[in-house]
């Protein structure tokens, strides 16, 4: 099992936990809404730093991106099996060619 697998299993098993004692479970409890909101944050720390060429910073910000999009995944029913298995779909495929087949 990945990094990023562990990480999605233990944000989904924090789905029901108690949200005075686990962060995970405080943000899943306030709805995918909040969620994304969060996640939205730690883009644009991750932006800022990535603009500064600040490289332990964006290091840091992009494992708080990483987080914070499994946890609005799981506030939104998507399982990271699911965004896994649409980029083998799309793999092998121009970005360009993927973009111009898009509705």
């Amino acid at each position: 099992m990945t990094t990023l697998e562990t990480l999605a299993a233990t944000i989904a098993a924090r789905k029901g936990a108690d949200p005075d004692t686990s962060w995970t479970a405080k943000l899943l409890s306030s709805g995918p809404e909040k969620c994304a909101e969060k996640f939205g944050e730690e883009a644009v720390e991750a932006i800022i730093a990535a603009v500064k060429g600040d490289r332990d910073n964006l290091t840091a910000e992009a494992a708080d991106v990483l987080y914070h999009l499994l946890v609005m995944l799981t506030a939104c029913d998507v399982s990271l099996d699911d965004v896994l298995a649409e980029l083998a779909r799309r793999e092998g495929t121009s970005g360009i060619a993927e973009k111009a087949a898009r509705p």
